[in-house]
């Protein structure tokens, strides 16, 4: 009774374990290690049975012999095996934000710190129809590997169980442990499919009665032949290789009037669905990003002033991302 007791509570553990994610670098330990005959290993172990049977019918001192070697050979492959997998470190490095529906990508590390060489490590998603890669690790080294994931929904989402399995080195024993690592990537809202024009609100602005010219920056457009030179978008041109086919872009600018482009929830029209209303300003800040324009960023609680760059861009697309979430 008692080690039944025992038993179940071991269980229990081990279902505990298996479900929680592992923050930072974790061990493969022996206990954490599995290892099972392949379908070629069953064959191998169905052939020394029948090759055992047969020299003992037949008192076969030769057959004993071949049979008990090709029996050590299985046992040596079995050591190297588990080898193989058995004290690996592994660790989870940073992830890559997408928008829903694309591919995320988890970088994850294998990291040997032992002598021998490790080879023909299958690592992939531990799910049916999910790619595996196989690597081989020195001694003393680690590898890094990007694992892809499809997404559906926004917000923040969990990388899945990932799987480890080699058959080195004959083939005839399958050796695997799973590791369900404490890491998440960040899922953006879909952009809105031909979303409507950017949202310009603001009251005009008089310049030198409206003659000016080159007060409000108006977005940018191709360069063109006989465009000043001081109206150039040096900061667009310096992310593009004119060398490979990119093209100068200029500056362009309204003169004597000027509005503020301001992407505020509570502006959207109340028929919309939640999500979409949330699609449509992430399109938004895309186009407004992609054309260098000032804008201003109003959902819930997060209210943003007029500004451009990387940094405002990845502030709006994030509050898009966990709004109500």
């Amino acid at each position: 009774m008692v080690m039944l007791i025992s038993l179940r509570q071991r269980l229990r553990k081990m279902i505990f374990l298996e479900n929680k994610p592992e923050s930072g670098e974790v061990l493969l330990k022996q206990r954490r290690v599995f290892t099972l005959p392949s379908k070629p290993g069953w064959m191998f172990i169905l052939l020394l049975l029948l090759m055992f049977v047969t020299a003992t019918n037949y008192n076969l001192s030769l057959g004993f012999a071949l049979t008990f070697v090709l029996a050590s050979i299985a046992m040596v492959n079995t050591f190297f095996g588990f080898r193989n997998l058995a004290y690996l470190h592994l660790n989870a490095g940073p992830t890559q934000a997408v928008f829903a529906g694309e591919e995320t990508q988890y970088t994850v590390f294998l990291i040997n710190r032992r002598a021998h060489q490790r080879y023909a490590i299958w690592v992939g998603i531990a799910e049916a129809g999910h790619p595996e890669t196989a690597v081989d690790i020195g001694g003393q080294s680690q590898v890094s590997l990007q694992l892809s994931y499809p997404t559906k929904q926004r917000g923040w989402q969990s990388i899945p169980r990932i799987r480890l399995q080699t058959w080195f080195p004959l083939g005839m024993l399958r050796v695997w442990s799973t590791w369900l690592p404490d890491s998440q990537a960040l899922v953006y809202p879909q952009p809105e499919l031909n979303a409507p024009p950017l949202p310009v609100t603001g009251v005009s602005k008089d310049t030198e009665h409206g003659h000016s010219g080159h007060e409000d920056f108006a977005g940018v457009r191709a360069y063109q032949s006989g465009d000043p030179l001081k109206h150039l978008a040096w900061k667009q041109i310096a992310r593009v290789d004119t060398a490979l086919g990119g093209q100068l872009v200029t500056k362009q600018f309204a003169g004597g009037t000027g509005s503020d482009i301001v992407i505020d929830f509570a502006a959207l029209p109340r028929i919309l669905d939640t999500e979409l209303k949330l699609s449509r300003m992430t399109s938004w800040v895309m186009e407004a990003d992609r054309n260098g324009l000032l804008y201003a960023f109003k959902l819930g609680s997060s209210n943003f002033a007029a500004a451009q760059g990387p940094a405002h861009r990845d502030a709006c697309l994030r509050a898009l991302a966990l709004y109500e979430l």
